[in-house]
């Protein structure tokens, strides 16, 4: 008996195939946990799943021949709607976990209005996710793909070996993340040299976030969606991407939970109709606490990220796939 081999050559559609192939794998797993709201894991998990099946589908989209009901939009529109149950699901855990054992009786008592609200949100959001994953629109999306699979089709590029390709499909979401408006938040450009404050008080980043909390929010989008396009490739690289990789992630989650907190915030102050330094002012200070420790965090990787050679690094590593 011969066995089959793999091909010496993998194609770009290769790629291409397996990645949607995984990734529709991991969100239909959870998708029965889901809709019986078992297990806020799950949840997470088919998020995720459904977030990275995106990416595989727009990134890819240049070598792909997909039906329309499998496309970045029809995903987008469903992946967000698992996003809002899943980020009340992280409210409640870090309001119950990292701040709620912290705080005087009086607020402690005061949260649980805060829960209560957060508990009618989630029932509209868990019965909006549940009607999702029954609608005509999610069972023509799996559908669509699970035919895809079946018999794939390509356009002419998706032939091209994968080596040859690669620092031409990921080249464009580095630049776009190198050169993000966000790195610049908290700096000051002089003779075209860029200084990072370095000094700034708690007071000052609290002022600064109020104007531009949004630019690095999507600073913090674009790290994930680099991080999810090159984590399709690690194979194909070596240690210093394997670097690059676990430091976008680190800017993503630091990013993350300064967005976090600006959320939270909001979030109290319209259950409380009320600022929330006022209505819970130990929480506001702990709140801002975390901020500014985030941001500290977040400083030497800018430093780092702002360096010409560092810029110059990333891009050599993709350029020289294995």
């Amino acid at each position: 008996m011969k066995l089959a081999t793999e091909p010496t050559v993998k194609t770009l559609g290769d790629y291409a195939y397996q990645a949607i192939q995984k990734h529709l794998k991991k969100t239909l797993k959870w998708e029965k946990s889901v809709k019986k709201d078992e297990d806020p894991e799950a949840l997470h998990q088919m998020r995720v799943g459904m977030r990275r099946l995106r990416t595989a589908t727009s990134r890819f989209e240049i070598a792909l021949s997909l039906p329309k009901p499998a496309r970045d939009k029809n995903i987008g529109k469903i992946a967000r709607r698992l996003g809002n149950l899943r980020d009340l699901d992280v409210l409640k855990e870090a309001l119950k976990t990292l701040y709620q054992p912290h705080l005087p009786h009086k607020e402690q008592k005061s949260l649980e209005t805060a829960f209560d609200a957060l508990a009618k949100q989630r029932k509209d959001a868990l019965s909006t996710v549940q009607t999702t994953l029954k609608d005509e629109s999610y069972k023509s999306l799996k559908q669509a793909l699970e035919e895809w699979l079946d018999k794939p089709s390509y356009q002419p590029v998706a032939s091209l070996p994968i080596q040859q390709v690669l620092p031409d499909l990921l080249l464009p979401e580095v630049s776009r993340f190198l050169l993000h408006p966000g790195w610049l938040v908290g700096t000051q450009v002089v003779d075209s040299e860029v200084t990072v404050h370095t000094n700034w008080k708690a007071e000052k980043l609290e002022q600064q976030l109020t104007t531009q909390g949004d630019t690095i929010h999507d600073l913090r989008k674009q790290a994930k969606r680099v991080r999810y396009q090159m984590e399709l490739f690690t194979d194909l690289y070596g240690e210093s991407y394997a670097a690059y990789i676990a430091e976008v992630k680190s800017i993503q989650e630091i990013l993350g939970n300064i967005q976090d907190i600006a959320v939270m915030s909001e979030w109290l102050t319209d259950v409380f109709q009320s600022e929330i330094h006022k209505e819970l002012p130990t929480l506001a200070a702990l709140l801002a606490e975390n901020r500014y420790k985030s941001w500290q965090q977040w400083q030497p990787l800018q430093e780092r990220y702002l360096k010409a050679e560092n810029k110059h690094s990333f891009h050599l590593t993709i350029l020289h796939p294995l």
